[in-house]
């Protein structure tokens, strides 16, 4: 059986053809400028799906990245506090050796010495109202905007805790413990350091605070030891962020983004195809004395 095939038909076939060249050669097109192969849902139903998954993994992963850096900041800021309030309690420790062991100093001298304890202790009270961003870092999550009073009360939250989310299920501590570190009340290390320099003015022997000296600073490099290994977990967990980031920029590439000097070769080789189609039709369909007598 015959099929009868007219001008028309072919024409129509013709356009048809010229029409999906075209339609081909614009979609390269608009991949080549945009360089993304996901230009709407319906290009790939499946591969749009997985670039959205992609897409909230990396937002996820930028948040802990923020949450990593506050963090790093937080505790950056607590390890250098810590390392002054060491350095100034060691110098306690020192006068009141000094104020311990020579039974011959004057009453000036004594008094030379607890002039200096009373300015350490206003600078360890500086130092217990340490604030980052407006946020005290020995407060926990109290809102008062200091840990301690002049009175040495702590008006910190007792027991609460400032953490920083950096993935899925890792959370981390990054303020320090003011109650632990600087004692609070009438066991703080201000009403230890009034104790020694009221004893040094009245002649009592100071050598008897040596032992509570110690145990406050027990607590303080305790304390300090932590920090540290929290920024060690900050730290790892910075470089496991950056990794995955990467990672995950990579799937999204693989998913979204063309490879473009595969795609420019393709769309120079439609282009070609489409010319050439063109002068083939041309020169098929040739017109005949009837199409100009219609």
């Amino acid at each position: 059986m015959f099929t009868r095939v007219t001008n028309a038909t072919q024409a129509l076939n013709a356009q048809h053809n010229l029409q999906a060249n075209l339609q081909r050669q614009a979609l390269l097109y608009d991949q080549a400028t945009s360089r993304r192969q996901l230009t709407k849902p319906s290009d790939d139903p499946t591969a749009t799906a997985s670039a959205l998954g992609v897409r909230a993994d990396q937002s996820a992963t930028t948040q802990y990245a923020r949450n990593a850096d506050n963090g790093d900041a937080w505790l950056t800021t607590a390890d250098s506090t810590l390392s002054s309030v060491e350095s100034i309690v060691q110098r306690v420790r020192d006068l009141t050796v000094q104020g311990a062991s020579d039974g011959s100093l004057s009453p000036e001298a004594k008094e030379a010495l607890a002039t200096e304890l009373d300015g350490l202790k206003q600078s360890l009270l500086s130092l217990s109202n340490t604030s980052l961003l407006g946020r005290n870092i020995f407060a926990g999550n109290s809102d008062a905007g200091v840990a301690f009073q002049p009175d040495y009360s702590f008006t910190g939250a007792v027991g609460s805790t400032v953490e920083r989310r950096i993935g899925p299920d890792t959370t981390v501590r990054v303020d320090a413990d003011g109650a632990a570190v600087f004692g609070t009340g009438a066991s703080s290390v201000f009403a230890l350091i009034d104790n020694i320099s009221s004893d040094l003015r009245s002649g009592v022997n100071v050598g008897t605070r040596l032992a509570q000296i110690d145990d406050r600073m027990k607590a303080i490099v305790g304390e300090h030891a932590e920090i540290g290994g929290r920024q060690t977990r900050i730290d790892k967990a910075k470089d496991t962020i950056a990794v995955s980031a990467n990672s995950l920029e990579a799937q999204r590439s693989s998913l979204e983004d063309v490879d473009l000097s595969k795609v420019l070769l393709d769309l120079k080789t439609q282009d070609v195809n489409y010319q050439t189609a063109i002068a083939v039709t041309a020169r098929v369909l040739q017109p005949t004395l009837m199409d100009f007598l219609r």
